[in-house]
């Protein structure tokens, strides 16, 4: 175990360069385990990229289908030996026309109250593409449904995986061969006084980055909080937290925090004790002049690659950081009590089982056992350490000195960071930016430059 006081990076620390970014990963240790566990175990992390593209390869043709009906459902036969059964009332709730789903803000207009198990349905005819429905009900409606919704929307059975939909692609694991080629795009690519129209092309490229890596560098930047701050405003709004919004700090322990001092930090994810912890944190060194300053260099470590290393060598420990929740607390600053009132696991998931969120910062971490038998604190502290020893091995940090003119952004739900201690005076400044906020703009970004639709179908999925 490395405590926080003696963090140091080894001599694989680069000072960061503007190399352009390409996927960089670790090879994959062969350990023997149970294989089928550790499928569904990677399979939470990649989103089963193999099946989905097998699911969007075997989806049938936007052919017009037959149909049948009983009294309470819809059976779509679509020609290829497979069918859809649609509840009545699951249609008529989906109905999109004007009067049930409002065309600007892409909201439902109809309540629960018209929608019920027994809506009848006076006539159903395929055409255009898409199927056409008479509804019996007072007054009558008339809905229409695209084919293709039709097939992304059916559950009995499933046909196509909603990966798509909802922009899940797999992502780039990394350890520490990343600094061969980290991910990293320009100030000038970003920015509209120097980018133009294209600047925000730059923007996604740059979200795209952060998406797919967990982190990206800005090169180029001016060394001063108002570049900073304008740079940080082009992703998306600043979060407000009992730190402030904007920081612009030195180690003079102003705040309750050790990233107030100049000492070391593992590497951790911050905000681990908001119930919505911070989306992005954003890093920018203004100065540290060396000499006479040492040291200060900043530890990344990817969280979902320790994850996947531990789904393949330890499928229990992984099962046990994924189930026993750890509570986490900030009070250090006076006036400042935080704690969630409800505690997440340290590797959190989706209900379809993928990896979304891992949460660590052993230096927040509160009394351990709520509702936990003996046997899951010892195979808790357990489990916590092979994750912890993963964390520190050389395989897996990525140590780099950030220097004036470079910013780091960070997706603090996925990329943990450090920092070795240091001496001298280390002027940094950055902000945190909502996990929901970042995402927004780059599915935004993404629809307006036709990647997604912008109709009222491509919506509310």
């Amino acid at each position: 175990m490395i405590l926080a006081r003696s963090i140091r990076p080894v001599s694989r620390v680069r000072l960061l360069g503007g190399a352009a970014a390409v996927a960089i990963r670790t090879p994959a240790t062969q350990v023997s385990v149970n294989p089928c566990l550790v499928g569904a175990l990677r399979r939470s992390i990649y989103g089963n990229s193999t099946q989905r593209a097998q699911q969007l390869e075997q989806s049938p043709q936007l052919t017009l289908p037959q149909f049948s009906q009983t009294d309470s459902q819809i059976i779509i036969h679509w020609g290829d030996g497979r069918s859809s059964t649609f509840d009545n009332q699951f249609l008529y709730d989906h109905c999109r026309c004007p009067s049930c789903f409002h065309p600007k803000t892409k909201q439902r207009l109809k309540t629960l109250g018209p929608v019920q198990p027994d809506v009848k349905v006076n006539s159903i005819e395929a055409k255009d593409g898409a199927i056409h429905i008479s509804w019996g009900t007072s007054p009558a409606h008339q809905s229409i449904f695209p084919l293709a919704f039709l097939q992304q929307a059916s559950y009995d059975p499933p046909m196509m995986n909603r990966d798509r939909l909802l922009d899940r692609v797999p992502l780039n694991l990394w350890g520490a061969n990343i600094a061969e080629l980290p991910p990293t795009v320009t100030y000038n690519s970003v920015m509209p006084d120097k980018a133009g129209a294209d600047a925000e092309k730059g923007v996604l490229k740059w979200l795209e980055k952060v998406h797919d890596f967990g982190f990206c560098f800005v090169t180029g930047v001016p060394t001063s909080t108002a570049a900073t701050e304008e740079l940080i405003r082009r992703m998306s709004f600043i979060r407000e937290t009992h730190y402030g919004g904007f920081w612009d700090f030195t180690a003079d322990m102003s705040k309750g925090d050790l990233a107030y001092s100049n000492e070391g930090l593992p590497a951790h994810t911050d905000t681990a004790y908001f119930t919505d912890p911070a989306g992005l944190q954003i890093f920018h060194c203004l100065s540290h002049p060396c000499p006479p300053g040492t040291g200060g260099e900043t530890l990344l470590v990817d969280a979902f690659y320790v994850a996947d290393q531990i789904a393949k060598r330890d499928p229990v420990a992984y099962e046990t950081l994924s189930r026993l929740a750890v509570p986490f607390h900030a009070s250090g600053n006076e006036g400042t009590m935080l704690r969630p009132p409800i505690s997440q696991p340290i590797l959190r998931h989706d209900h379809m089982g993928r990896l979304q969120q891992a949460r660590w910062n052993n230096e927040d971490r509160c009394v351990l056992g709520e509702g936990w038998t003996p046997e899951d604190v010892r195979e808790w502290y357990r489990a916590a350490r092979v994750f912890e020893d993963i964390c520190t091995s050389k395989e897996a940090e990525y140590w780099v000195k950030l220097t004036p003119g470079t910013v780091v952004v960070i997706d603090n739900w996925r990329v943990m960071h450090g920092r070795a201690a240091f001496t001298g005076q280390r002027r940094m400044c950055g902000a945190y930016v909502g996990a929901d906020d970042w995402r927004s703009r780059r599915r935004a970004l993404l629809q307006q430059f036709g990647v997604h639709g912008a109709d009222q179908w491509s919506s509310g999925w």
